[in-house]
């Protein structure tokens, strides 16, 4: 079956569909791995799920930030709806609850040990390897699918920074959220800089790219991401960054996974003025 990764289509629902037509994509074929922020700030969220919902086990997907923004405004959280959000045809959809109930069930994280990749929307930290981070994954997940609303209301904030295996309750959830779907900086001790959004530079200290962070645990894997639109299409032998910033004008990028890694795009039109990432 071939493989296609996808990145953050954010609402972009026509050129998903585009470049789809340039795969030649075929559901009865073909697996399509999405790294997440399915929605808001692109014009055509609501098809963009239900389109993606339909594919069922044809789809393999990750929540992003944006995923988690929209099921907490549907369930009623603490959190308001942000000036830039596009998302009001989900929140009056007919449909709203069984779209929000799929996205629900869905992991921040995927990781195929056949093939060896690691499906997740931002990044990871250094200690956590390919298997820690699908058991981490698994306790936010099940922290949604017990009491959505007590995760979604306290997942804000950037704070605990740093990894420790000793963190419990909201602020071990909040952690691991953090990192799998907002972390671009890090340091060697897993902590978190969720300041710094621009595209690597030497100036920034300290803090390096996560995934250039020496002797990471994730290292013997390819991990698959988005989330980073300044960052832009990466391919290295272990490593596959997919966000090319369709929603800001730039292009909606697919990378088949098997056989000579082939990419497509879609250029974008742009639905938000860049450098609002």
């Amino acid at each position: 079956m071939p493989r296609y990764a996808i990145g953050d289509v954010q609402g972009c629902y026509v050129e998903l569909r585009a470049l789809l037509q340039k795969l030649r994509f075929s559901a009865d074929r073909d697996e399509l791995w999405f790294v997440g922020d399915l929605v808001n700030r692109g014009p055509q969220s609501l098809q963009t799920l239900r389109f993606v919902r339909a594919l069922g086990a044809g789809a393999r997907v990750v929540l992003g930030n944006h995923d988690l923004h929209l099921l907490a405004l549907a369930m009623g959280s603490r959190r308001k709806l942000r000036r830039s959000d596009t998302l009001d045809d989900v929140l009056a959809a007919a449909d709203r609850e069984a779209l929000c109930e799929w996205l629900l069930q869905l992991p921040l994280a995927v990781f195929d040990p056949e093939c060896g990749d690691l499906l997740v929307h931002a990044g990871v930290v250094p200690q956590w390897d390919a298997r820690k981070t699908l058991a981490l994954s698994a306790e936010v997940q099940a922290a949604l699918q017990s009491d959505p609303r007590a995760l979604l209301d306290s997942m804000y904030g950037n704070e605990p920074s740093r990894w420790s295996e000793e963190l419990a309750g909201p602020e071990r959830l909040r952690f691991i959220i953090n990192a799998m779907t907002r972390l671009r900086y890090c340091d060697r001790a897993g902590t978190l800089n969720m300041q710094l959004k621009g595209a690597p530079s030497a100036g920034d200290g300290d803090w390096q790219p996560w995934f250039e962070i020496g002797a990471r645990a994730t290292a013997d894997v390819r991990v698959i991401f988005g989330h980073w639109s300044a960052l832009g299409l990466q391919q290295r032998p272990r490593l596959l960054a997919l966000d090319s910033g369709c929603v800001w004008g730039g292009s909606l990028t697919a990378c088949r996974l098997d056989g000579n890694a082939q990419t497509w795009s879609e250029p974008c039109a742009g639905y938000q003025d860049p450098g609002g990432d």
